[in-house]
């Protein structure tokens, strides 16, 4: 597949609008030929309500974007796999293991392309820090990953039900680029603050080690205000690594590493492209796993309730 690829875009929503959009209409692998949304619009390309009427009016498709909440994508995106289409997942792919691991299988069976995307896995410091961290001894890693859910997700009250995952929502995004950079680790412990009148954490505070002992400590919060934090420290018998913003910045011994502007939505267009281009799917599942742990072992304590 040369030509650009024909793609549609389901929920148009705060990250359609921020990130997939302008990404799409940038990228010349790309045509957005539809979207589909029940809230939302897009000007320049038919607007459909649902995935089944855009799959039903754009017989031109070839790979569909899901932005809508994880609990409603198994759906949608086993209906685009049936049709033939490449599917790309927003984060987290979906609201349980188990479902995202049929969707694999469904397209592998189907020879279309899956891709679980992890966004914060493309912030240029992480490939850098990867690098870095392969060669050295690890003694500790702190993970602080603290914002306001108020700016990011107001009046989204699908991150409050069963399968929106909460503060986890934006904490995968710590856990995808640990998974990426640190050896294989696993749960040890966990609590999750979880609002009287809510159903998930709004904080969570993890526990982790790996094979060699290492001790990994992780705290979530959705309620910080003023600056927001998303920080890795890994200290090695070299010195410290930081990722700080999120990935977007990396000092190594205390010493500034330079690194490119942020494009991680382009870099994951540019992997899907490759993907959809190559007949191959990427679904590494290594992020929600980890979170559903913290679901399965973390010790649940009620806190004061939480509005917008």
């Amino acid at each position: 597949m040369t030509n650009p690829i024909r793609i549609g875009l389901v929920g148009v929503g705060k990250i359609a609008r921020d990130q997939h959009l302008p990404v799409i209409g940038a990228s010349p692998d790309y045509t957005l030929v539809a979207v589909a949304s029940r809230h939302g619009e897009y000007a320049g390309v038919p607007n459909y309500r649902t995935l089944p009427e855009m799959l039903a009016g754009q017989g031109d498709l070839q790979a569909v974007a899901l932005c809508q909440p994880p609990q409603a994508r198994f759906e949608a995106a086993l209906a685009a796999i049936e049709a033939g289409l490449h599917v790309f997942l927003e984060k987290p792919p979906g609201a349980t293991l188990a479902e995202v691991g049929l969707l694999a299988e469904a397209a592998r069976k189907r020879g279309v392309s899956l891709f679980a995307s992890w966004h914060s896995r493309f912030a240029p410091g992480v490939e850098p820090a990867r690098d870095w961290l392969s060669t050295r001894r690890i003694r500790s890693v702190s993970i602080a990953w603290m914002e306001d859910v108020r700016h990011w997700h107001p009046g989204q009250d699908w991150i409050w039900d069963a399968g929106g995952m909460g503060v986890f929502d934006p904490g995968i995004n710590a856990l995808s680029i640990a998974t990426h950079i640190l050896p294989p680790f696993f749960l040890t412990g966990a609590t999750l603050e979880v609002p009287e009148n809510r159903q998930a954490p709004i904080a969570a505070n993890l526990r982790f080690t790996d094979a060699a002992g290492t001790p990994i400590h992780a705290t979530f919060d959705w309620r910080q205000t003023g600056p927001q934090t998303w920080d890795i420290r890994v200290e090695t018998e070299d010195g410290p690594l930081v990722l700080s913003r999120g990935g977007a910045a990396l000092t190594l011994d205390g010493r500034d590493h330079a690194l490119p502007p942020e494009a991680e939505y382009r870099g994951l267009y540019d992997r899907f492209a490759a993907l959809v281009r190559s007949g191959a799917s990427d679904v590494d599942l290594n992020p929600l796993i980890h979170a559903a742990d913290a679901f399965l072992r973390g010790e649940r304590r009620s806190v004061e309730a939480f509005t917008d």
